[in-house]
């Protein structure tokens, strides 16, 4: 139940253009200092992980790994995406508090 609310609300933010979603956009969004959460699918490849592992550390943004590449990349309208970065300060906000939430259950 709780998942089904993060996938809503990760598309919402997508309506309101809250978010970038693959690799090079959230890499330039990280880079930037723009992005302030990373979404990363599970079933991303090792060298992606790190690279946003990496990154993300390094500018102290958070950074998570939830879903599959189909999963993030339907729920949004797209192919299958590998990472999508949350630029909206608010969005990023509760999506984070969700994802702890649905972790600690």
């Amino acid at each position: 139940m709780m998942e089904n609310r993060i996938y809503q609300m990760i598309a919402l933010c997508q309506k309101a253009r809250g978010l970038v979603t693959g690799e090079f956009a959230c890499k330039k969004a990280v880079l930037e200092k723009e992005a302030q959460l990373v979404i990363v699918a599970t079933d991303a490849s090792n060298n992606t992980k790190k690279l946003f592992g990496d990154k993300t550390s390094y500018r102290q943004i958070p950074c998570v790994q939830w879903g599959t590449k189909e999963q993030l990349g339907n729920r949004l309208g797209k192919e299958p995406r590998a990472v999508i970065a949350i630029v909206d300060t608010n969005f990023a906000t509760k999506i984070g508090q969700m994802m702890s939430e649905q972790i600690n259950q």
